[in-house]
């Protein structure tokens, strides 16, 4: 890879269903919606920023980022929201980073350590593996799969991640376990109680 930095994308096209309907990127932690967090980790790492929805939200807009709505009808799936965001880079821009809305413990150098990975495998994309579980949607992308995931989406009508990861160069990143995971996602009432709880020492 280059040395400069790939854009960023962080996923917010989820329903929120286990959050009774509520928009989970903007729920609070520490008195900063969740979205505020994930970017303020993200963008040191990052060119530019976009974000991924599925119809863009005027709630959204104080947050300054160009969101990206979902090029199929919704309901597609994540990778359709990748896919999206991919076609919307410039040519020169090679790389692009992902995250999803709801990981408040993103590591600050998680770029850095996926670029080294693809570096080394010659791989397309590099993802995420925590404690044997595939992490895909804390990945680095390389815009030459655009192709294949063009197809796998709007042919094939592959809409998560894992599936696609079975048709592509793909290269694994072990990540060291800590004690509470990085790669945590806030997906229900109890587990913004947790992130509140985690991420005071974080910041601190």
């Amino acid at each position: 890879m280059n040395d400069s930095l790939p854009a960023g994308v962080i996923l917010a096209g989820g329903r929120s269903r286990r959050m009774q309907g509520k928009t989970k990127a903007l729920l609070a932690i520490n008195d900063l919606p969740l979205l505020q967090h994930v970017m303020n980790r993200l963008s040191p790492q990052v060119s530019t920023l976009f974000l991924s929805v599925e119809q863009k939200l005027a709630e959204f807009e104080p947050f300054g980022l160009q969101q990206i709505e979902d090029i199929l009808p919704a309901g597609q799936g994540p990778l359709c929201g990748l896919l999206s965001a991919m076609e919307s880079l410039g040519q020169r821009q090679e790389y692009l980073l992902m995250v999803p809305c709801d990981a408040p413990l993103t590591p600050l150098d998680l770029g850095e350590k996926l670029a080294l990975r693809m570096s080394s495998s010659g791989s397309l994309v590099s993802s995420i593996r925590y404690e044997g579980q595939v992490q895909p949607t804390f990945s680095l992308w390389n815009r030459r799969v655009l192709p294949d995931l063009n197809e796998a989406v709007t042919k094939k009508g592959i809409g998560g991640f894992k599936q696609f990861f079975e048709r592509v160069d793909v290269s694994f990143l072990d990540w060291p376990a800590e004690s509470v995971s990085p790669f945590f996602n806030v997906n229900t009432p109890a587990d913004l109680e947790k992130a509140k709880a985690a991420i005071r020492p974080v910041y601190n």
